[in-house]
Parts: structure tokens; sequence; C-alpha cells
């Protein structure tokens, strides 16, 4: 018998913005090709996925303004924060991918950064635009939802 390891995943940095202001479809894991400065600086939790975004170029899939600050003992080593870094994915991924980024209204969006088995992953979301609408119906939503749980609570209580 055979006992599996439990995959230790710690997570980074999340993209909060991006599942505020797209409704998400689909999602992928992908690796990334970083230099050892950039490890070290993701490590102690100094990267921003705030305004990032991907894209297909060349049968290749890159990722854009990703901010991974300066490592602070890099010397002349470091990195630039902004470079675009390109993504590790199968190549049915990354066609898939393609034709999902041509649709109309679909974007690709890195929803949070994380160390799975010692290397640096990125979990990758194909999203749709949200409409303001579409938000505002989702924060009435929500908090019909929270009202109705209190009142439950309430109930319960007496």
């Amino acid at each position: 018998m055979t006992k599996e390891k439990a995959e230790s995943v710690k997570v980074v940095a999340q993209n909060k913005s991006a599942r505020v202001n797209y409704s998400i479809l689909d999602t992928y894991e992908a690796g990334i090709v970083l230099t050892g400065t950039e490890v070290k600086s993701i490590r102690e939790g100094r990267v921003s996925l705030k305004d990032s975004y991907a894209a297909v170029d060349n049968g290749e899939v890159w990722l854009y303004d990703l901010h991974v600050s300066p490592y602070s003992h890099g010397n002349r080593y470091n990195h630039d924060p902004l470079r675009p870094r390109k993504l590790l994915l199968h190549r049915r991924e990354i066609k898939r991918l393609y034709g999902k980024s041509r649709e109309r209204g679909l974007t690709l969006v890195p929803l949070s950064i994380y160390f799975k088995r010692g290397k640096v992953k990125v979990s990758l979301g194909v999203g749709q635009g949200k409409k303001i609408h579409d938000r505002r119906e989702e924060i009435k939503r929500r908090d019909d939802r929270r009202a109705i749980e209190r009142a439950l609570r309430e109930k319960n209580r007496r």
C-alpha cells in the first residue's frame, strides 16, 4: 500500500479584482519561467497580480504586467520588475487558450500565484468581463444572502 503525499500548496498572491471584474469560465494551472532573484522575491511575497493579463503570441503564452519587486539582496543580478514572463502549458492547452482568447469578450486573467512542490505556479482563468449592472446584481444577491442568514441565526437563538 502506497501513501500519497498530500500536495502542499502555498498561495503567495491572489488577484482579488479578477473575480469582481470578470466571471471566470475556466481555469488552467501553468508553470512560469523565472530567474533566481524573481523566485526569491516571490517567496518573500513581494509580487502583485493587479492589472496583469496573459496573451498568446506565436504559440506561446506570456504574462504581462506581473509586478515582481526586485530582490533585496539581488545586487546587479536583479530583474526588471515588469518584464513579460513566459507561461508553461501543454500545446493542446495553448491551442485551446488561443481559441478562447480570440472569442469576443474573453480575456486570460491570472487568478493566483502559488508554490506547488517547490515550483512557482500560476492559476490562469478565462474570464468574461462583467458589466456594471452584473456587478450590482451580484452585490445585491450577496447582501440578500447575508440578510437571510442573519434572520435564520436570530430565529434559532430564540
